[in-house]
């Protein structure tokens, strides 16, 4: 999945290079995000000050303003569409490498039940996935580096957290209290369906499988056989379902009521009148970059349950391919689907 990829020659330029210039580009996005969260603190402070006192802001004044935006709002989506597109090309190249991988040992592994679908379906899923989780993963720490020291200085302007009092740069602590609490909370609720989302490809797999023995045997899909094989996936869908049900409860749940944190936090400050309304607009924002950043586990958990799924799948596929070129027999047992 990884060797083939970033390990060769051949795909030196997408792997190493493409990797370096992704990080560049997305590295510039924030700095461009940086940029916007500031205009917001400055904006929101001329709003005050024309809502405060007729006049005291012209509407050339408040025209420019809007074009800053628009200018830094028009270089980021730039880069963004420019970005998107080249990060689908990258992730098509390293699926093409482990495409030529595959098929260069499809010798060792073409009798291994469920061959076929490793190749074509689970190098596309994965990626797909690393297409979105990757880049996701990236953003979120460069994100993190950027907006923390913000917030830790803008954390000064907070008098104190209600119940508790007086803290320095207390907002950096809950913000990383809100997001170790989600996280936890997910990873416990959530823990039992990567294994579902395991078995569910083993129960779909056999299904297929005897759907295709089908169409070139009279004698099989027969409809005992199919009403059996569809019960199994009927009732390992049912099971996921049910799990995902309260595992949703617990996600939205927490994703809602998480919009207040930074405005409980922000309370007896607020009601002293101890900042202006671009120094909040400041602060809710870089708190929520900060936030999302620490929260990657908690927006990303589904996705992780399926990387998982797909990752072990390939790692069992692979397995048979170095038993192969050590003459042994894999003890990984066939490859479920």
């Amino acid at each position: 999945m990884f060797r083939a990829f970033f390990l060769n020659r051949r795909w030196f330029a997408w792997s190493i290079a493409g990797s370096a210039l992704i990080l560049f580009a997305t590295w510039y996005k924030v700095e461009l995000d940086v940029a916007i969260n500031e205009w917001f603190g400055d904006f929101y402070n001329l709003i005050q000050k024309a809502l405060g006192q007729a006049g005291s802001v012209t509407m050339a004044e408040y025209g420019e303003k809007l074009l800053t935006f628009g200018k830094i709002a028009g270089l980021y989506i730039l880069i963004a569409v420019v970005l998107d597109f080249f990060i689908k090309h990258y992730i098509f190249r390293w699926r093409t490498a482990m495409n030529d991988y595959y098929m260069a040992n499809w010798h060792k592994v073409r009798h291994i039940e469920g061959a076929s679908q490793r190749v074509q379906e689970d190098t596309m899923r994965f990626a797909r996935i690393m297409e979105g989780l990757g880049v996701s993963l990236m953003r979120s720490l460069m994100t993190l580096a950027a907006f923390l020291p913000i917030l830790w200085t803008l954390s000064a302007h907070v008098t104190e957290l209600p119940w508790i009092g007086p803290i320095e740069h207390s907002l950096v602590f809950v913000a990383l209290l809100s997001a170790s609490f989600g996280t936890v909370l997910l990873a416990a609720v959530g823990i039992k369906l990567p294994g579902l989302e395991f078995q569910n490809q083993k129960v779909e797999a056999a299904y297929r499988k005897e759907l295709v023995y089908g169409e070139d045997h009279a004698e099989r899909a027969d409809p005992a056989s199919v009403d059996r094989l569809y019960a199994d996936v009927r009732t390992n869908y049912f099971r996921l379902f049910f799990h995902y049900l309260y595992f949703d409860v617990a996600k939205w749940s927490y994703l809602q009521f998480s919009v207040l944190f930074p405005y409980i936090a922000l309370g007896p400050t607020l009601v002293a009148g101890a900042i202006t309304l671009g120094v909040m607009q400041q602060i809710v924002r870089a708190f929520g970059k900060v936030e999302e950043s620490f929260q990657y586990l908690v927006n990303s958990w589904s996705t992780i349950v399926e990387l998982m799924s797909v990752y072990k799948r390939l790692r069992m596929f692979e397995s048979q391919i170095r038993a192969a070129d050590a003459g042994t027999t894999a003890t990984a047992g066939p490859v479920a689907s």
